[in-house]
């Protein structure tokens, strides 16, 4: 693949670098279900901070290889990582740049592809990686309150951005609680069309509105049928409900589908 191959050119460039402790690979990489529309996950630790220096972790990318752009991933939450595309091939490539006391809080074990010292696995051996796991608190806490924000825009009329956060719902709420209920790793709508039960995934599909009223109000309805479903069967007697608020928000809802037929 030329995922491993680009990732183990670059181990050995690294090598030759004083600064640089290790390399590691994460994502695909580490299940080994790299395929032709794969982009490579890489981790740099190196001696000294270089992530919050685009200059430094630019230069360091364009010696991995025939680098055409890259930009930090703030919108992703994430301003330690690269995201790079090379050419020759073309490849997507995202370069976390840390140093060795960040590396021992991580989500998973990346495997090591160059290290000094075992450096990198004395680390992995020593300690846990913990996947996040979706705060059912934090979701509740707000999820109704969005539902409101929907009903607000379909009732003036904005459909393209009510069309657009039923997405966001799908992505932070819906997607994340179903893969939790399968036992898998919740990554947002990642692999869902393969890694949920056919049914959680036709509960998905029904959460996808067409781009007109009466669709994206069946659809928000569906979200909302689909939350309390989830609710009930993963969530703690720990978590407080917000009762008041989805009480008020779904009589509002009850509203905007009321206008919506008498107009």
């Amino acid at each position: 693949m030329i995922q491993q191959e680009f990732a183990y050119r670059v181990a050995n460039l690294v090598k030759n670098d004083g600064a640089v402790i290790g390399l590691a690979a994460s994502g695909s990489f580490i299940t080994n279900e790299l395929d032709e529309y794969s982009d490579l996950d890489l981790i740099l630790i190196t001696k000294e901070k270089v992530a919050g220096d685009k200059d430094k972790m630019v230069t360091y990318a364009k010696s991995f290889g025939n680098f055409i752009s890259g930009f930090t991933g703030e919108h992703v939450g994430e301003s330690r990582v690269l995201i790079c595309l090379y050419d020759d091939p073309l490849l997507h490539v995202d370069i976390k740049f840390l140093t060795l006391p960040e590396f021992y809080k991580r989500v998973e074990n990346p495997i090591v592809l160059f290290e000094r010292e075992n450096q990198l696995t004395n680390i992995i051996n020593s300690t846990k990686a913990e996947w996040p796991q979706p705060n059912y608190q934090w979701i509740e806490d707000r999820f109704w309150t969005w539902v409101h924000y929907a009903c607000l825009k379909i009732g003036r009329g904005e459909l393209m951005e009510a069309f657009d956060f039923l997405s966001f719902l799908r992505m932070t709420v819906l997607s994340p609680l179903l893969q939790v209920k399968n036992n898998k790793q919740a990554r947002g709508l990642r692999r869902v069309e393969t890694q949920l039960s056919l049914s959680d995934v036709e509960n998905l599909k029904i959460t996808i509105a067409q781009y007109n009223r009466a669709s994206i109000i069946k659809a928000l309805d569906n979200s909302i049928s689909i939350y309390k479903s989830l609710r009930r069967k993963l969530y703690p007697d720990t978590v407080e409900l917000q009762t008041k608020a989805e009480k008020r928000s779904v009589e509002y809802f009850k509203e905007i589908k009321l206008a919506g037929k008498n107009k």
